[in-house]
């Protein structure tokens, strides 16, 4: 009679110990059902980022026509110089002799010539030596012309307006015809060239064909911000480099405040028409050593670990290249409360859903 009390008791234990135990395995498992979604497969238009160098619109060297020392330089390095400003003057001293000279015998000439005119108009001298006397007198003017053209090459003007490079000589050198004096820049608009793969250009060319629309790319700069210009594309080289599988495109963008020149660097922006791409939230992906991975439910609820390729990143989402199909499942959230391998209860929601949750609209 004593035992059935202590029988009781146990009986008792046992069955709130198996209540507890279920109510707990009940809680662990309602703890860890997890929300999956799929990869949403649609028309869009993705932003490429390419690397791109920038070149001044017109730049080229001014060199000196004619040799002699350096007299004066009439402006500064980085200097913005208005078309036809004087700019530099080599000494004139030589030149200005030779023209003088030259007229002297372009006077002496025609003098000659005028009294053979006379004498043929009275019939004196035969045609032939008015001719000659003709002869003497038009080279003697072509001489005076030639002096006057390398006096005057004795200065050298701004061929178009733009910004001046530092100075290859100092006043007083002495400078040799064809010497190099300055560069001479014009950044009213700048020409932006980066490089295409041989894939993209196809697309891009097909789509171009389609809208029959100039293309527009954005520039970012070095300083990671966007250039407040539009650029348009405008040509693409010929060739392909056989080597990097590129071709150079060229987009020219207006440069008003001449904040852009040429040498620098920076990320042309382009938007790509993509077919059929698939889409996936950011959060749905994990990283490990550098490569993105996401957790694939197979039929029987397992998870896996698998790698996939981004072709491109937009806010909140990324657009995949390769890795999953558009009827994989993929964990969306709970992604650290599981394991490779693990079998797992989950909630699904539509990829759109779960999409404009996220308040990113595709294109």
């Amino acid at each position: 009679m004593k035992r059935m009390p202590l029988l009781t008791l146990v009986s008792l234990c046992a069955l709130y110990c198996g209540t507890g135990c279920s109510e707990e395995k009940k809680e662990v498992e309602e703890q860890i059902k997890l929300v999956a979604t799929s990869a949403l497969q649609k028309d869009t238009i993705i932003t490429k980022e390419y690397v791109a160098q920038i070149h001044s619109f017109q730049r080229i060297e001014l060199r000196a026509l004619e040799k002699g020392y350096l007299e004066k330089i009439y402006v500064d390095e980085g200097q913005h110089v208005s078309q036809g400003q004087l700019m530099f003057q080599i000494k004139p001293t030589i030149y200005q002799a030779e023209l003088k000279k030259s007229q002297a015998e372009a006077n002496y000439v025609g003098l000659e010539y005028q009294n053979t005119k006379k004498l043929a108009d009275k019939n004196i001298v035969s045609g032939s030596e008015l001719a000659l006397a003709q002869a003497k007198y038009d080279k003697a003017n072509a001489d005076v012309s030639l002096a006057r053209t390398h006096l005057q090459f004795t200065t050298v003007k701004a061929p178009f307006s733009g910004i001046m490079d530092h100075f290859q000589g100092r006043l007083g050198s002495l400078v040799d015809e064809g010497d190099l004096l300055t560069t001479l820049s014009d950044n009213s608009k700048v020409w932006v060239y980066y490089n295409v793969p041989e894939a993209e250009y196809l697309t891009y060319k097909q789509h171009a064909k389609a809208s029959d629309k100039a293309t527009k790319v954005k520039l970012r700069m070095a300083n990671n911000e966007e250039f407040d210009q539009t650029g348009v594309v405008q040509t693409i080289e010929a060739d392909f480099n056989n080597e990097t599988g590129n071709i150079a495109f060229r987009a020219t963008f207006p440069n008003p405040d001449g904040l852009l020149r040429n040498g620098e660097t920076g990320s042309v922006l382009m938007t790509v028409p993509l077919k059929n791409a698939l889409i996936i939230p950011q959060k749905a992906t994990f990283e490990v050593l550098e490569k993105k991975y996401v957790f694939v439910i197979d039929k029987k609820n397992v998870v896996h670990q698998r790698e996939i390729n981004i072709a491109s990143e937009m806010p909140d989402l990324y657009v995949l290249k390769a890795g999953i199909t558009a009827t994989d499942r993929i964990l969306l959230e709970g992604l650290r409360k599981v394991k490779d391998g693990e079998k797992v209860k989950y909630d699904f929601r539509t990829p759109k859903s779960v999409i404009d949750n996220l308040k990113v609209y595709s294109e």
